[in-house]
Order: structure tokens, then sequence, then C-alpha cells
């Protein structure tokens, strides 16, 4: 035999991984063993001279006869056979390939005789639970988790590992500890265990190879959660270099995920968490209770989905259902109902049910009817269902319309700046008592910007009405026929139906979203420094940064007569779709600039010091300061102002940065160097008004201290069953009180212009509503 081998060498390893392929194929496992021959053994990562140091220490304890160990997908190493010749003789083998336990049965058969070997799919075991005290994977995992299969087997693997290990044993995993892998493996073994991370020693090279490294979770009767520890120094490992950086941010990333677990943090739990005690005992009701989690995914489910788990407060009640499920569809899901913990609350006391799972849809699902979701959702929402749940009983499930009688889409384009956009004609279910008190129409029609960068966004919302209809009554507007070829739509045919000169056009007379009205409310705080302007024949310059559609500028135009306003945009397809589609006009006292907001705002801020510099030198100014019948300061609009200065700055934004946790503006805006240089550009008695929109309280805290340091009086508006938080600040050192307020909004009114008293009732309401904060 011998010397037949010599005359006939087997192939490189090399040769056999290029045929072996893929690592996860049976067939392709039983060549590559029947080529390799039962003799020649092939030895994955490390040798058994560089692992045993490690290895034996960590199956000391129990009597080496009764430590009962599985060594799956064993292939034809040697590294059970040496485990065995240490002293543990209850080693159970398994490959799913017949080849490799043929002859690896063959081979110990005689000199191992208590050795056990088996044909099993290692993501399938046929072993009872808490079957083993030690399973040994020497590059089993890492085999399983082909790129293009993603991580569905080693998910399944490393289940069964987590079932047939016993409470007190060890998973022991060689791996190269790339960055997919470590991906599954930590969150797998979270909650209950305990990790660490060895570095196998190696070779000395002068050329860096791959380290293998040992992963040991060892199984707790308990949910405690611990942060991993590793045993090496990770700066200074020798391995290849990707390799060092993808475990180090692995590493890395997963404690800091722990880390806010073990600090309470609002974060998002997996279903698996939640099951071990992540958040106490989930079979029992806790009222009050509220869990963020994501269910699904992993080759469990076709979908994954974002839910939050919310158990009825204390004095709820009675309840129709022990649990229910409530599914909110993409388009409604950034709604305050369904976004905000308070509304959240509401949905669940309308639903009547002691546990409601909230199902977040997305973008994922959009090509799944409601049907196959609710077919999904099913058996992972049972496991979720408390214990006093009759097992017999039906799960109820609940879905928010998504409110769209009718969608089409009239135009589609991608900016490099903004990424993919949608403009979009819809009719509401129903629409809001205001509107429909305004237009006392069955069906309006609403044109919509949309950013599909940040879901569920719409940027900018407006009515439309046909020509000549608007100063009647929008009521006697018509849709465009449903029949319209959607070809032609696609093509952007209905550029012609824009805001002027078609047969459809948007109305400017009228503000669709809630808080534009809040931010012309803000107007009040200020509403005695416009009178002294507008009496003197004066004119107020507003600086409006982002376009959107046009909306809000066009708005002011159209209803505040004395206003000089110039609107900053970041983004040339914006001003062109607001032309088009949107009917924005730039007019002499409406211009626009395509210009970064922050510099344009920086340049008026040097402009203005510099006037107001001149302005000291050149003449002998006298502030004339005068108390008004509203208890509000002001002083004299020629004295206090340079010709430069802003009076009113707005910043109506969105974040390209969603991962910042603001929705809008963009953090360069509230950075407090920006808030200096905007006080800096505004005039004495100038108002800065910031629409901020954020899901996270801590987020909104830190903006609200950073304007506290920087401007005089700060006020809020918080825009009801909306996200936004319209904040207002104020360069003047006396200003308006509080419960001066509704009186200024009188005085405000006046000054205004507009076609529908309503509109002037709105900004009243909105402006008793405005809560000083410093």
């Amino acid at each position: 035999m011998g010397k037949k081998k010599a005359q006939q060498p087997s192939p490189s390893s090399d040769d056999l991984l290029n045929t072996l392929g893929d690592f996860t194929s049976k067939e392709n496992w039983d060549s590559f063993f029947t080529i390799r021959g039962s003799d020649d053994s092939f030895e994955w990562y490390a040798e058994w001279t560089e692992l045993q140091g490690s290895l034996l220490p960590l199956l000391q304890g129990a009597p080496p006869s009764s430590l009962q160990i599985l060594v799956p997908g064993c292939g034809n190493s040697r590294l059970s056979e040496h485990v065995y010749d240490a002293g543990f003789h209850a080693i159970t083998n398994i490959d799913f390939s017949k080849v490799a336990i043929s002859d690896m049965l063959r081979r110990n058969v005689r000199d191992r005789p208590n050795m056990r070997w088996r044909v099993m799919d290692m993501t399938q075991m046929q072993f009872t639970n808490e079957t083993f005290d030690v399973i040994l994977d020497k590059g089993g995992l890492d085999a399983l988790m082909e790129p293009e299969l993603g991580s569905k087997l080693g998910y399944q693997y490393l289940s069964e590992v987590r079932r047939i290990l016993k409470s007190g044993g060890k998973f022991i995993c060689l791996t190269l500890a790339e960055s997919h892998v470590l991906g599954l493996l930590f969150p797998k073994f979270r909650f209950g265990w305990n990790i660490s991370i060895y570095a196998i020693p190696q070779k000395p090279s002068s050329k860096p190879n791959l380290q293998t490294f040992m992963v040991v979770a060892e199984k707790e009767n308990s949910s405690l959660l611990h942060e991993i520890i590793s045993s090496f120094n990770h700066s200074s490992l020798v391995c290849n270099r990707d390799q060092a950086i993808g475990l180090c941010e692995a590493f890395e990333k997963e404690n800091q995920i722990r880390k806010e677990y073990l600090d309470g943090a609002d974060i998002i739990y997996s279903l698996e968490d939640l099951q071990l005690g992540a958040k106490g005992d989930l079979t029992k009701l806790n009222p009050g209770h509220r869990i963020q989690l994501t269910l699904g995914g992993h080759g469990c489910s076709k979908y994954s989905y974002k839910a939050i788990l919310l158990d009825a407060k204390e004095d709820s009640g009675p309840f129709s259902y022990y649990c229910g499920v409530f599914i909110v569809p993409k388009t409604r899901a950034h709604e305050w109902l369904f976004s905000s913990e308070g509304g959240q609350w509401q949905v669940v006391e309308s639903s009547k049910a002691a546990r409601l799972i909230m199902v977040l849809l997305d973008t994922s699902h959009s090509s799944a009817d409601m049907e196959v979701i609710q077919k999904d959702l099913s058996p992972l929402v049972k496991q979720l269902a408390p214990a006093d749940t009759n097992n017999e009983a039906q799960i109820p499930f609940m879905m928010a319309s998504d409110g769209i009688k009718q969608r089409d889409i009239v135009y589609q384009v991608t900016s490099s700046l903004t990424g993919p956009i949608v403009v979009e004609d819809v009719v509401y279910e129903n629409v809001g008592l205001d509107i429909s008190r305004l237009f006392p129409s069955r069906d309006l029609t609403f044109r919509r910007l949309i950013f599909k960068r940040m879901e569920g966004l719409v940027q900018s919302e407006a009515l439309l009405t046909r020509d000549g209809s608007s100063d009647k009554s929008a009521g006697e507007t018509e849709r465009k026929k449903a029949g319209s070829s959607s070809k032609s739509k696609r093509r952007g045919a209905q550029k012609r139906d824009n805001g002027s000169t078609g047969q459809v056009k948007v109305y400017h007379g009228y503000l669709a979203s809630s808080y534009h009205t809040g931010i012309i409310s803000g107007f009040t705080l200020i509403s005695s420094y416009l009178e002294s302007v507008a009496s003197a024949g004066n004119e107020v310059k507003a600086i409006i940064i982002g376009l959107g559609a046009g909306l809000l500028p066009m708005f002011l135009h159209g209803c505040v007569p004395f206003l000089k306003t110039e609107v900053v945009e970041l983004d040339p397809t914006m001003l062109n779709l607001a032309k088009d589609y949107f009917g924005f006009i730039q007019t002499e006292h409406l211009k626009v600039h395509i210009a970064d907001g922050i510099h344009f705002v920086q340049e008026c801020a040097t402009s203005s010091a510099a006037e107001k510099l001149s302005v000291c030198e050149n003449e002998n100014v006298s502030k004339v300061m005068s108390l008004s019948s509203n208890g509000s300061c002001t002083s004299s609009h020629a004295a206090s102002r340079g010709k430069r200065s802003i009076d009113i700055l707005v910043i109506d934004v969105d974040s390209s940065e969603s991962s910042s946790g603001m929705i809008c503006p963009a953090p360069d805006f509230v950075e407090e160097s920006f808030l200096l240089t905007v006080k800096g550009a505004l005039s004495v008695q100038g108002l800065f008004v910031i629409n901020l929109v954020s899901r996270s309280s801590a987020i909104k805290d830190m903006v609200v201290s950073r304007m506290k340091m920087v401007f005089s009086h700060l006020f809020c508006l918080q825009v009801e069953e909306d996200v936004n938080t319209v904040l207002f600040g104020l360069c003047s050192d006396s200003c308006i009180k509080e419960d001066c307020i509704p009186q200024a909004a009188v005085q405000l009114e006046k000054l205004l212009k507009f076609k529908h008293p309503e509109i002037s009732q709105s900004i009243r309401d909105l402006a008793k509503k405005i809560r000083c904060l410093k």
C-alpha cells in the first residue's frame, strides 16, 4: 500500500478543496473523502499540538469516563482520536457523509472501541434534549456559513447545539472567527450563556496566516447576561489583517449591545432573547410592559418583522382577547399613533387586548398580500401569547388601514443628493374635519412628495384643485379620470398638469401639513415687531433652509404681503420638482438659492456683523424701546437691524443620516457652533424656527439644551398627533410672556391675509399651545 501511494500521490489539499466547492453539499464531501482516502486525515485550521494546551483544561472537572462529548461534522479529522487518547472515551462523532463515517469507523473500531460514529445532519440531530456535556466543533459552523446561503444552516445548527447541550455544558467552537460567523454566534448565545474567546497559538511564520480561535459558550441555568471575555490582546494579533479587524469589530459591537442591555436601554430584542428571560417571564402578563423586538428571519419564516409587545396597563379592561396582533402598513408606520409610545398605548386601549403585538411592516413586505403575512406571522406570535391563553383560541389579527382610497404615481426620479423621489396623487378614505369644512367635497386629491431613503417620509403634501375652483370651493374639484394612461404617467406626461397651466393645480391657500401651520403660529412671538415693520412700510426678511415642494414659502408669499423670502436648497432636483409638480414660482419677493444652507447662514452672519458695525460707527443710534399692549418689548425697526439681518430663519430639512436618530433636521443644523452663527445672523428681534422630528426623547432633550445655551428665550410647540416638535428661539432680551400669546395671535392675524377664516383660527389654536422652555 505504501509503495502504491508513493507511485500515485494523492492530490494536493488545494486541488481537493477546489473540487469540493460548496461546503454544505453532502455529495461533494463524499467525493472529497473518497479521493482523500481513509488514512489521509484532513485537519482544518490547527493541529493537535497547537490545540491541546488550550482545549484539554476546558474538559477537566467531571470524570473523563462520564463526560459526554459530541463532535459534529467530524469528517476524517483526528481531533476526536486525540481527545479519546487523552482519557475521554464517551465521544460521539457525526457527519452527513457516509464515506467519512465508514472510513473513520474502520480506522478506530479496534483501537478506540468505545467511540461512536453516526451518519447524521448536524442541522437536524436525532438526540434528545440536554444529551451532551461538551460539543466540540472544529470548523463545522464555518463550513455551514456559505455566503450564497446566508445564515440559515448555521442558525439551525446552533439551535440544535443549544437544545442538546446540558445545563453547565460547553460549546467549544474552533473557528476562523470571521465577522459573519461571529455575527450569528454571539447573539445566539446571548442570554444564559457565558462566552470566552481564545487565540490558538500558531507556529511562527514570516507571513501572517489565518488565525484559529476557540469560542467557548458555557450554558448557565439562568437568564443572566455577561460581556464576552477574550484571553488575548486584540492589538497584538499576528494574523491576517482583515481577519483581525473583522474579529475586533464583531467583538466590540456585540459587547456594546450587551452593555446597552445591561444598562436597560430601549433596544430591540430578538424573540429568542425574550424566551430566555431577557425581559422577565413572557408567559405572564406584566401590566404596562412595552418591549421592542424582531420576529422571524433566519429560515424560521419567510419574512422578518419589527414588532412591539405591549401588555395593557393596570387600569385597562375589560378585555376581549388575551392576545391580539395589530398590523401597521408601511404607509402609516411613521405616524404618531404607531411610531410613538404614547400613540401605541392608545392603540392597545382601543384593541381591547390584554397583550397586543404591534407589527410594523416595511418595504420588505411590499410584494406580499395580507393573507401571506398573516400566515407567516401566526407561528411567531403564538410564541408570545401569555400562558393563560386558550391554546384552541385564535389570536385575532387586526390591521390599520393605510387610509388611501386611490393612489396614482405622477412622477419618479432619483437624485444624486436625495436619492429616489416619488410624486404621487392620493385620495384618502377620510380627511380631517378642518379641511372637510373648508372644502366640503366627498373626495379630495392630495399631491405628495415622498423621499424613499427614509421609510414612509412624506416630505410635502398639497391639496389639488382645478383651475378657477379654489376661489369658490375646492369641493367643486374633480379628480383626474381613473382611466388616464398609466404609461403616460410613468413618462411624466402629467408634468403639463402642474401648479400653473394645466387643468389640475396645487392650491397654495391651504397648508396640508400641520407642522407648517405650527411654524407660522410661532410668528406670534414677534407679532409686535412684525407690526412695527409693516406699519413703517418696510420688509421683513425671511430665510427658509429646505425647499421641499415649496409649499410653505408659497403660502407665506400669498398671505404675508410685507415678507421677502429667500429659500436655500442644496439639491437642484428639488427646485425642478417644486416648479413642475407643485406650482412653485419665483418672484421679486420669493427667491431660491441652490447652496449649502449652513454656508449660506454663515455668509449672512458675516454680512450682518459688518453692517451692524458700520451702522454703529457712522450713526448715533439710540434704541427706542416701547412696551406693547401684549407685554412684549420692541425696538425701533430702523434702529435695531442692519439691512442684511435676517428677521425669521426657518430650518426645515430632513436628515440623510437616519442613524443619527433624527429624521429632521440634519445633525449639523443643531450643533452649537451653527446655532451661534444663527444668532449672529438674526436681527435683534429675530426669530429662529426649527422643525425637529425624532422619536428619541434623549435627542430632543439634547437639542433643547443646546438651544437654551444660545438663545435668550426658547419656546416649543408639540404638534398634536404628530412626531414634529417645532422649536422657537428668540435673541431679544425681552420677549412676550406666555399668558400674552393668545392676544398676540390676534395681533398677528390682522397682519396676515387668508382666503379662509378657518386658517386664522387654526393658527390661533396652535399658538395657544406654544410653551416657554426658557
